[in-house]
């Protein structure tokens, strides 16, 4: 029985530190419309919400009613539903929120398959090209727009 419980808690602590290692990479990662997440409070399976992210943004979460995903990072998502629990529902929640899939980027012009990707962190210019199949004859490699829309406002890149 011992075994069993240390068992348990290695696995644990191991599943919550690889939830941590990926996290790092999407520290600064802010959620928009299309990306898919978990949320999920330890040892209360009932609070575990897996949803992709609509235009609104807003997911409906158990007890604490509609909360707006979009604009927000996984560490801000954390506070607000650790905030939420903490007292009324549970007394020391821990509260893990990932992203099961990345929303997809949209490359276009002269690559060869245009068309919608599934987003990796850190991906490059060169890279979603490559994801692509790479330019075209016709490619202009010199004329590259990045387009992001960040706040409901257009940004362009040269």
């Amino acid at each position: 029985m011992q075994t069993i419980k240390i068992l348990l808690s290695v696995c644990v602590v191991m599943m919550f530190s690889l939830s941590v290692h990926v996290k790092a990479a999407s520290d600064d990662y802010v959620l928009g419309a299309g990306d898919m997440v978990k949320i999920e409070v330890f040892g209360e399976d009932d609070l575990t919400v897996e949803t992709r992210l609509t235009n609104a943004g807003i997911v409906s979460y158990p007890f604490l009613g509609d909360i707006r995903l979009a604009g927000r990072t996984l560490d801000q998502i954390e506070l607000i539903i650790d905030r939420g629990l903490r007292g009324d529902y549970l007394i020391d929640p821990l509260v893990s929120v990932s992203i099961v899939e990345h929303r997809p980027f949209f490359i276009d012009g002269e690559v060869q398959k245009p068309g919608g990707y599934p987003f990796q962190p850190g991906i490059s210019i060169d890279k979603a090209v490559a994801l692509a199949g790479g330019y075209t004859e016709r490619a202009n490699r010199n004329n590259i727009v990045v387009r992001r829309l960040v706040n409901g406002q257009e940004q362009r890149f040269q």
